[in-house]
């Protein structure tokens, strides 16, 4: 869960890796995001961070291996993140992130399901 300064935006939750933890901080900063938005894309981190450390097993130690029968085995790895990209994209839909390009401003707009 995000924690939250007294009187500020939440911040990132630490166990996120760097890179997605200023992900985070810009979403916050750019979206007008409601308390149970925070929650989701929370979630949405943790799943991005999921994919990338399995990424990154993958990169290093190949996409399958060789069971004790001598079979090549796809590793667990790769259904993970493919369960964790799924998760991600449905969370960023959920959010309501996606943007449109139109209008004049370098800003994002306001959610569109949630504009005051």
């Amino acid at each position: 869960m995000p924690e939250t300064k007294a009187s500020g935006p939440p911040r990132a939750p630490k166990h996120l890796r760097p890179g997605t933890r200023k992900w985070f901080r810009t979403v916050v900063e750019e979206w007008d995001l409601d308390a149970h938005h925070h929650h989701l894309l929370t979630l949405a981190c943790e799943a991005l961070d999921q994919t990338e450390a399995c990424r990154e097993t993958i990169e290093r130690d190949g996409q399958t291996f060789t069971d004790r029968f001598g079979q090549p085995k796809e590793r667990p790895e790769v259904s993970i993140m493919h369960n964790s990209r799924l998760a991600f994209a449905r969370l960023i839909r959920e959010l309501d992130l996606d943007f449109d390009g139109g209008g004049d401003t370098a800003r994002p707009p306001a959610l569109r399901s949630n504009r005051r």
